[in-house]
This record gives C-alpha cells, structure tokens and sequence, in this order.
C-alpha cells in the first residue's frame, strides 16, 4: 500500500490529541532486545521523553487509530453523537509512522488505542495487525501497548498479548451504576472478564517460561493496566479505592490509573461542567500506592464520616492523625510494618533502617541522613535520642504543625519525590 504521507499530518493532528484522555500507558515492566536485522529495544527502566498537552509523560508514539466509534460514552469527545472532526488510520499507515518516528529518535514505542469500528472485534484485529506487522515484517523489538476494545473476543485478546508488550481493558467507572448512567452499552463485567482472561493467559506463559526445554511464546510480559475516570459521577474515593483493590488481587493488574474527567464540548446534562480537581486524582495515586506497597487495606484510607480522600493533606499522613494510639513509633524496635505506616518513611528508607538496627542505635540525625522529611514524621517516632515533638502527638494543632505550606511546587522537590516513591 503506497502510504501518502501529505495526508498522515492532518491524521496525526487529530488521532493524537484523541489519544491524550486516555492516562494508562506506562512502559516500565518490559524488556526486549534488538534483534539482529531488527530495530528498537525496551529497557526495564521504561521509556520517558515526552509529554502530553494535560501534563502526563507519554513516551510513546500515542495515537487512536480512529476516532469513529460506534458507542455514545457521554464522558468521551469520540462518542457517536459528538460533532468533533474525525479521522481514521490504516494499519500500514501506522507501521510506517511508528518506524519512521522511531528511526528519528521522536519515540521509543506505540500506545495504540481506538474507537470501535464496525465491531469490537474487527477493531482488534486491525490493531493486532499493526503490533504483528512491526513485530514480524519489521523485526521492531521496541514497546507496545494495545488497548483491548471492549466486547472484543478472548481469542483477538490472546492474540494481542503475543504481539505487545502491555495490554490494558478500561474499566473506566468504579461501578456499574455509573456506566449505567454514561455509558450503557459497557459493562463492568465485560472489562473484567477481558482482564481474567488476560490474567490466566499470563500465568500459563509464565509457567511456559519455566519449562527451558521449550522456548515457549511470551504473553503481554508488562502485563496489563487499567483505566478509571474520576469525577465524572458522583463516586467516592472510598468506592473508587475499593474497586481497584479488589482489580489488584483478582487479576494481577500492573497499575490502575486515574484520569480526572476532563470537560469536553456539548457535554451532557448528567456530567459536570467544571474540571474536577488535579490534587484528588494526586491523592488517588498515593492512596494505591499505599494499598499496594505499603500494605494498606483500601479500607483503612477512607471512612464513612469522610468518604473522599483529603485534599490538603496526604493519604498516610491522614491515616496517622486518625489514629495517634499507633503513635509514636520506636524506630529502634519497631516492625517493617510498623515502620512503613510512619509519615514520610519509604520503602527504601524503612529497608535501609533495617539494615542498619544490628549495627547502630538510630537518632534524629540518622533519620535527617535519610532524607526523610523531619517536620512530618518527628511527631510520630521515638528515636535514641531525645525527641520532645513525640510528646506532641496528641496536641490538638498536630495537623496545622505538619500540614505543607502551600506553595508553588518546586520541579526539583517532584523530582526527588518521584525517584524515592517516600509517602
């Protein structure tokens, strides 16, 4: 097929900017090796260069293939009934874009996603076709990521995970009531139905892997993510939490991820006219990341008095102000678990306190080494040394002591957050 490459642009224009609603693409979890004759690799550390127009990373070539769909979702720009202009890719249309980006060093991999055309299953199939044009025609060995269109067939979805590294099944609504209310033709059940058999497909390539006698075929080795919007319904973080726990245990999920519903043109009456808060979907991402690495039941977050997550203070640091009878902790006996539930110690720093219990009594000063934030978690620890905020830990004015200045965040102090992942 000769690819016209004047029209591509035009495409691009709009595929592309279709594409940024959609937050779950990530890269990290995958490696592959260039291949000799082939192009492209994955590095385990993930591929991040780039940006999109909301903010979030993307390093991916990250486009629809079309942005036709024959579903009226009234939370997406793409719905049937929208007036937005419209546009649709060949599958070799993009091979060729993915190649040529990659080959200028624009892109390091593919997020593909589309509206549904026709069927759900004649749009996966001409997504696969993409992922296994560049894996075997082109020997590409960088990351893919398709998303699973929903309603699509278990044998279309087997095929997708032989071809890309990660593959995602958008539950996009914490409950069904509230795909009942925006998005009647989905269910909840189709899209975990989608994500168990992506589960157990993953575990038998696993299993495969084992056997070295036989150089079994290798199954969506980033395996899969989702997807839920926030603030389109009237859901809270404690139903929205809840969900994504039980996704996490069921089906093995490698992340969920939160979009705060975005206001689009000719919205329907049902959703809100103003852009929910950036700052909930920044405490949603905490709180998951509590719930899965910091042993926090979902919970134990929220509670009935307050449903929804704090937005003035973090998840844990919320957690700890409730319960103060946990408090304060002794650094010197205390347990991993324990350990883990002090405001502002990570998982790294709570494993190098470990390390160093056998050889040293830990201070204030060892904790100041750390890096660990003092002016948060000075009220909640006894150290070898005398500590007198500890006996602070039940004043009334706990909260205003240790609550964040506001203030403009500083690029560096994200920085430093981001590579340590301390809560």
């Amino acid at each position: 097929m000769a690819i016209q490459w004047d029209n591509l642009k035009s495409k691009l224009s709009i595929l592309a900017d279709a594409a940024k609603y959609d937050a779950s693409c990530s890269s990290s979890g995958s490696q592959r090796k260039r291949e000799n004759g082939g192009m492209g690799n994955v590095e385990g550390m993930g591929i991040c260069h780039s940006y999109a127009p909301d903010g979030r990373c993307i390093s991916l070539l990250k486009i629809l293939m079309t942005n036709f769909c024959i579903f009226d979702c009234k939370y997406c720009i793409n719905r049937v009934s929208s007036d937005v202009k419209r546009a649709r890719f060949m599958p070799e249309e993009i091979v060729q874009l993915t190649l040529e980006f990659y080959r200028r060093n624009y892109i390091e991999g593919l997020f593909l996603s589309s509206g549904i055309i026709k069927s759900s299953d004649e749009t996966m199939e001409q997504l696969i076709q993409v992922a296994k044009s560049l894996r075997l025609e082109h020997k590409f060995q960088g990351y893919i990521h398709l998303k699973v269109v929903a309603g699509a067939s278990e044998e279309l979805i087997l095929k997708a995970g032989l071809w890309a590294d990660r593959v995602s099944a958008n539950i996009e609504m914490p409950v069904q009531a509230d795909l009942n209310l925006l998005a009647p033709a989905k269910t909840i059940s189709e899209a975990t139905t989608s994500m168990q058999q992506i589960a157990t497909r993953v575990e038998e390539a696993k299993e495969d892997q084992k056997k070295k006698f036989i150089k079994a075929p290798r199954f969506a080795p980033a395996g899969q993510t989702t997807q839920m919007i926030v603030g389109a319904t009237e859901s809270t973080d404690s139903v929205i939490l809840d969900q994504s726990q039980s996704l996490y245990k069921k089906y093995s999920l490698r992340r969920v991820y939160y979009s705060a519903y975005s206001p689009i043109p000719h919205a329907d009456a049902f959703l809100p006219r103003g852009e929910p808060s950036l700052i909930r979907e920044n405490r949603l991402y905490q709180a998951d990341w509590l719930v899965r690495f910091y042993n926090f039941d979902a919970s134990e977050l929220t509670n009935a008095e307050s449903p929804n997550l704090p937005l003035d203070i973090d998840p844990k640091t919320a957690w700890a102000l409730r319960n103060r009878h946990a408090f304060p902790v002794n650094v010197n006996t205390a347990t991993r678990e324990e350990l883990l539930r002090i405001p502002g110690f990570g998982v790294k720093n709570v494993e190098r306190i470990l390390q160093m219990r056998p050889f040293k009594k830990i201070s204030l000063m060892d904790i100041a080494k750390l890096r660990i934030p003092l002016k948060r978690a000075r009220f909640f620890i006894v150290t070898t040394d005398h500590n007198p905020d500890a006996f602070l830990i039940d004043a009334s004015d706990l909260k205003e002591r240790i609550k964040p200045e506001e203030k403009q965040m500083s690029l560096f102090d994200v920085k430093l957050s981001a590579a340590s992942g301390d809560l």
